[in-house]
């Protein structure tokens, strides 16, 4: 992520047009009448209490790592996907991290559209149709701004779909995130008019991997997220950040897991999210 990204996002205009965030803790709080237990498989148990974990893509060292705890807590995800710089391979969207992508595939996981080379919006430009200040952080124009138009970004967006389809074989969900969050009314139409619903994250479930280790320990992220979360929410971490020293994943992601469903929290991914569920019926995911 582009550093002095810290901005939680996480009430975009799409929930104009969607449930707000609040009725939809509302509707899922309203059917937890058992919670899911941790003794139980989450594949033979229906999850009633859900938190909806999502992983953005990153540097992937910790990639194989974070796979391995899902796949042991048997937890879905929803992944969206950028090709961005990586630690190891050509790129996260690479075919180095083709065989990868596709055993995460075979896991149950979902995937979306983080654009292809994780654009940044910068602001609206002035004008009678919509064009947008761009900047890409990955690719062969990263660090440098454009002007897109509607027809631009959706090309963005749909090559992250195109690419990660090609890979697993698995069709992806028609939603996408900003990149750092950071979109405007006018930017969220465009993707609308070319299918695609944003999704953002809850402020509790900003889990603050991309925070400096030295103000944000993991220790405390993990307490935060532990004490904050509620039903419903979102969850927002990544494959790898390049600027935190002292890498989030290895240490809480498994204890962030093992306390929610101690809290009686159970997973589930964005396909069954009351917000995009008919999003994603209507638009053929």
């Amino acid at each position: 992520m582009e550093s002095g990204h810290l901005t939680t996002h996480h009430a975009s205009p799409i929930y104009a047009k969607l449930p707000a965030l609040a009725t939809v803790r509302s509707l899922v709080g309203a059917v937890a009448t058992v919670a899911c237990a941790v003794t139980v498989p989450q594949a033979h148990a229906a999850c009633t209490n859900p938190v909806y974990l999502t992983l953005d893509t990153g540097h992937m060292e910790v990639a194989p790592f974070m796979a391995d705890v899902l796949r042991r807590q048997q937890v879905k995800v929803t992944f969206f996907v950028a090709n961005e710089r990586t630690k190891t391979g050509d790129g996260s969207l690479g075919n180095q991290w083709g065989t990868w992508w596709k055993a995460v595939a075979a896991d149950g996981h979902e995937f979306a559209s983080h654009t292809y080379d994780h654009v940044y919006w910068r602001a609206d430009l002035p004008g009678v149709k919509p064009t947008f200040r761009m900047k890409p952080t990955a690719g062969a124009f990263e660090g440098r701004e454009f002007t897109y138009d509607p027809a631009k970004y959706c090309e963005q967006i749909n090559q992250a779909t195109t690419r990660i389809e090609a890979l697993t074989g698995k069709k992806p969900l028609p939603l996408f995130r900003a990149p750092g969050g950071k979109t405007s009314p006018k930017l969220l139409a465009a993707a609308q008019a070319c299918g695609y619903a944003h999704v953002g994250w809850a402020p509790a479930g900003f889990l603050g991997d991309e925070l400096p280790s030295e103000k944000f320990s993991n220790e405390m992220l993990l307490k935060n997220a532990l004490r904050d979360i509620r039903t419903g929410d979102i969850l927002m971490a990544h494959l790898g950040i390049w600027s935190r020293t002292d890498p989030w994943a290895p240490a809480n992601l498994e204890p962030l897991i093992v306390g929610l469903k101690e809290r009686g929290f159970c997973f589930d991914t964005l396909r069954n999210h009351p917000a995009y569920k008919p999003w994603i019926a209507a638009h053929g995911g």
